[in-house]
């Protein structure tokens, strides 16, 4: 659990850097993100908070492309392509264990 807490209050810190550099208030983060100001307030002190908060936060403070590298896109693997032309791939299936083609006879 520390280093979630760690990498919380880490990103707390630096949105309120980020906010400050802007000269903005919590009150005015809260009101032009859509979000309460303890909302704010949590999320500048490291507290855990809903992800859609933290994304309409990031946007006011003009952060949300960093998102794209936080989380970037996976592009679909050419062998799964060529299997399944052109479908792409919606959920995984658990692999198959291979079993030995023995025969069943009494005695052995």
């Amino acid at each position: 659990m520390q280093g979630e807490e760690a990498v919380l209050e880490e990103m707390g810190k630096r949105i309120a850097r980020h906010r400050l550099n802007q000269n903005m208030t919590q009150q005015q983060l809260a009101r032009e993100a859509g979000v309460g100001v303890m909302t704010v307030h949590r999320l500048e002190q490291g507290q855990s908070i809903q992800v859609s908060n933290l994304i309409r936060v990031l946007r006011i403070l003009g952060l949300s492309v960093g998102l794209d590298s936080l989380l970037p896109d996976v592009p679909v693997s050419p062998i799964q392509q060529a299997r399944s032309r052109q479908k792409v791939k919606l959920r995984a299936f658990p692999r198959k264990k291979k079993t030995k083609n023995t025969r069943w006879s009494w005695g052995v």
